[in-house]
């Protein structure tokens, strides 16, 4: 295709060809090799399948329809569970797994966000884990320590809990500018600064909740509480506040000059440098701005789904959200995507292993093949025998300039 052809392509036509040839195509392959693959996993653990596959060279349609019956009722049962419930009596009812899905995404995309905003400036934020922690600290001591109304109530909470991730962040980001200390090493250790500091203070009078022997803090006040969209569903006004937060990273890295440096430096410090960009002050105001994402959902864990500070409050997010960000190409928009994605495996493996009996863990299995498969494009490619495009004559001019 000439250059003056390729200028002519409509938006919906560069579309398909970015979805059909492009990194949208292996992420979706990917996942779709992954499904398949769990399929074989659900269908070798079934005592049924096992079963029919004593007598299959006498029977073989037995085993064919185990084999079937196994993994399609593993599938169905998860969608049920993660999107929506047929069998429900109510549309109310119906729609609770998608709420779900939406509950366990909520936290995710806040720190997927946090994750991918670094990866754009060229850090590895491994410590998204305790900037959740940080910022759900913050979030909940203002929430049940405070005595304001309602809407101001909840503002200054999920105020607290970014200034809380945005100060655990920049921590990590001021080092690495300032001596040059590598950011996995340092965001690893206020992962764990961050889990025995809370856990610490979950034994003090200021924390504690009175009458409790469990390290676990007083219910936040209803004024600060995220409100919740109906009874039955723990999905709360937190999912509009990670969604902004997702516009505005978008914002940043396509609109502002800011996203500009982050992005300039993530792809050559050198370079820059040379031009005017400084490096130390980049790192230090992107892994602030992350961790504050991050502290948001902490924010919105203790604010809105749990109610109340644990030393399990962030559970495995911010480890999650590196997974997340990967799988998202470090994109807000991917980041996003992924985090459903995410959500709804997590609340399909309860009603799958309910239903069926499938180990959840194969869920998990799952999810990491996901992404080592998004790791190794060239093993998609072969499996599902996908030509690499060849670049223009103008971009490999372009590159070998930039070389």
């Amino acid at each position: 295709m000439s250059e003056n052809a390729s200028n002519e392509l409509t938006v919906g036509q560069r579309f398909f060809r970015e979805l059909t040839t492009g990194g949208t195509a292996l992420t979706l392959l990917s996942i779709l090799l992954a499904m398949l693959i769990g399929a074989v996993l659900i269908v070798v653990s079934d005592p049924d399948v096992q079963g029919t596959a004593a007598y299959f060279f006498s029977r073989p349609t037995d085993t064919l329809l185990a084999i079937w019956e196994s993994a399609s009722s593993a599938y169905s049962a998860m969608f049920a569970g993660a999107i929506i419930d047929f069998d429900a009596a109510s549309v109310g009812d119906a729609l609770i797994p998608l709420a779900d899905t939406l509950t366990y995404a909520t936290p995710l995309i806040g720190a997927g966000l946090a994750v991918a905003l670094a990866f754009r400036a060229g850090l590895l934020n491994i410590g998204a884990q305790g900037q959740i922690l940080i910022g759900a600290t913050l979030a909940g001591l203002v929430g049940f320590g405070m005595d304001l109304p309602a809407v101001v109530h909840i503002g200054f909470a999920v105020l607290a809990g970014f200034l809380g991730g945005a100060i655990w962040g920049g921590i990590a980001g001021f080092i690495k500018a300032k001596t040059g200390a590598h950011e996995v090493i340092v965001t690893i250790m206020l992962n764990h600064i961050a889990a025995l500091l809370l856990a610490y203070l979950l034994t003090t009078q200021l924390f504690r909740r009175e009458g409790q022997a469990a390290p676990i803090s007083p219910f936040v006040a209803d004024s600060a509480a995220l409100p919740r969209f109906f009874d039955g569903s723990r999905l709360h006004l937190g999912l509009f506040v990670v969604l902004l937060a997702a516009v505005y990273s978008w914002w940043l890295l396509s609109r502002s000059t800011m996203g500009f440096r982050f992005k300039a430096v993530g792809h050559n410090p050198h370079a820059a440098t040379t031009a005017g960009i400084s490096v130390g002050r980049s790192y230090t105001a992107v892994m602030f701005i992350g961790g504050g994402l991050a502290g948001i959902a902490g924010a919105s864990q203790v604010l809105g789904t749990e109610s109340y500070l644990s030393t399990s409050i962030a559970g495995e997010l911010g480890f999650d959200a590196i997974t997340v960000a990967l799988l998202g190409r470090s994109s807000p928009i991917g980041t996003v995507a992924a985090s459903l994605l995410f959500g709804a495996l997590r609340a399909g493996a309860v009603t799958m292993q309910a239903q069926t009996g499938t180990p959840i863990d194969i869920v998990l299995v799952v999810q990491s093949l996901i992404v080592l498969f998004i790791a190794a494009p060239p093993l998609v490619r072969a499996v599902f025998r996908i030509k690499v495009r060849a670049a223009s004559p103008m971009a490999a001019e372009v590159g070998g300039k930039a070389a």
